[in-house]
């Protein structure tokens, strides 16, 4: 890899890594889908003037908008909707070991849509992704009976995601660029939120706490309008398979954090379980 992949890697590491706490703030008092609308409404105002000022090209032929929408499904609201409910009944960290089975999702749907089998490498490494995951949540099921429905909920949100990076690298060998990609797609995942909060009939509001705001401006700023645009170039750069080898690294500062914040029990099973997922990430990570 080059300097700037390394960077990228670095950007995209931070800012999910601390993330999935600033997720849990967003949780109680405001609809998911309208601190969702809020932070995505705001991220794309955000990149459009960015992307404005540094004389990149924002429009987007209309023919290529299928492509954009299904970002925005995928990338911009449902993924992050389906972990918002999930995090009611679990821990920001355990969010996060959820969301980084992501890359090895990723191997096996490149597989299945070129109709090729997986090598066997691939197998070990997503047998070994979902048995560490499950290490992980398996002492969680004996002071939560609603944690499976919760890892459910992120396990689909993972696999919106990981069909959100196959559009992405898609979009970007069409020659789309990213970060105008990034702006519309955000603008199409808000429209679905707010939709979707219209006719749920939610009240559109902010709770007036340090944490919530707080949290949500993180969220914009360094988590989505940083974070995403430095991983969608690394998608572009390196492929969807390798970029997703940054997952391997920002759970584990994720439940760190969450050891601190949350009281996260870092037990013999929990070590193993992020042992195995990690492992597993890396595996699909050397393949070529």
């Amino acid at each position: 890899m080059k300097p700037l992949d390394y960077l990228l890697y670095g950007l995209t590491i931070f800012g999910w890594s601390t993330s999935w706490l600033a997720l849990k703030w967003q949780l109680g008092v405001v609809a998911p889908e309208v601190s969702l609308f809020w932070r995505f409404a705001a991220a794309a105002v955000l990149m459009f003037v960015i992307t404005r000022a540094l004389g990149k090209r924002i429009w987007i032929p209309l023919n290529q908008h299928w492509r954009v929408a299904g970002l925005g499904l995928c990338l911009f609201s449902l993924n992050f909707t389906l972990f918002y409910y999930g995090g009611l009944n679990n821990t920001s960290g355990l969010l996060a070991v959820v969301f980084s089975m992501a890359s090895i999702i990723i191997m096996l749907m490149v597989a299945a849509i070129s109709r090729s089998w997986p090598r066997h490498e691939h197998l070990i490494a997503a047998l070994m992704g979902f048995c560490g995951v499950g290490l992980l949540y398996a002492p969680e099921l004996q002071v939560n009976e609603d944690i499976v429905f919760s890892f459910i909920l992120c396990l689909m949100g993972t696999l919106v995601f990981s069909v959100g990076n196959i559009l992405s690298a898609s979009a970007q060998r069409s020659g789309l660029p990213v970060m105008a990609t990034n702006c519309w797609g955000m603008v199409y995942g808000a429209s679905y939120l707010g939709l979707t909060g219209l006719v749920r009939g939610d009240e559109f509001i902010m709770e007036p706490t340090l944490t919530y705001i707080g949290g949500l401006i993180w969220l914009i700023v360094i988590s989505t309008v940083i974070s995403f645009t430095a991983y969608l170039m690394l998608v572009g750069r390196i492929g969807p398979g390798r970029a997703g080898y940054a997952t391997v690294v920002f759970p584990v500062f994720a439940l760190l954090i969450s050891s601190v914040m949350e009281s996260y029990d870092w037990s013999l099973m929990a070590l193993a379980g992020i042992a195995l997922v990690a492992g597993g990430n890396i595996i699909m990570a050397r393949i070529r």
